[in-house]
């Protein structure tokens, strides 16, 4: 798939977010940026997200992957746009944007969805939108069953960054409380 060349950069995967919280979208964050986002030392180079399959939040997230251009990732040159059937299935959507790669999952391991994963986000303040994050925990969790060798490749990095903030921050106690002590 063609995509001008260009690497996606930080600032990019950023733009991505950023458009996607303008435009009302309900989504999780998950994969590498996921990590990334909780302190995870890895790299990444695309933006994964889960998203909510309701009709509406579906036309919102049609509306901005117009907005930038979206494609699917594909190994000949034909670009297809995404459809409203494409993001209601319980498939993978890979995209191309003139931002940045971006991940659109109906489903994570074990088959979780938008609605199942709500419980183990965070919440995070991004550039004044909440952010929900899928939470380090979970994402360990969910690795684990993985077989795909750089998730496999990167446990060992997630888990010592989640026991480094359970060191700093305590086993659940609030950020705030554990700073006063």
């Amino acid at each position: 798939m063609p995509t001008g060349g260009r690497k996606p950069t930080s600032a990019s995967l950023s733009e991505i977010l950023d458009g996607l919280l303008e435009a009302g979208v309900d989504f999780i964050l998950v994969g590498g940026l996921a990590a990334v986002i909780q302190g995870a030392p890895v790299t990444t180079m695309d933006v994964d997200v889960v998203h909510s399959r309701s009709p509406e939040n579906i036309a919102r997230l049609i509306s901005f992957l117009k907005s930038v251009d979206a494609v699917h990732r594909r190994l000949d040159d034909r670009l297809i746009e995404p459809t409203e059937r494409d993001l209601s299935g319980k498939g993978h959507v890979l995209l191309t944007t003139r931002i940045g790669p971006l991940d659109i999952l109906a489903v994570i391991e074990g088959g979780k969805s938008y609605k199942e994963l709500l419980d183990h986000t965070v919440e995070i303040d991004f550039r004044g939108h909440s952010l929900r994050v899928l939470d380090l925990k979970t994402l360990i969790e969910l690795k684990k069953t993985s077989t795909d060798p750089k998730d496999k490749q990167r446990l060992p990095v997630l888990k010592e960054t989640l026991r480094q903030l359970e060191e700093k921050y305590g086993h659940g106690e609030d950020k705030e409380d554990s700073n006063n002590e």
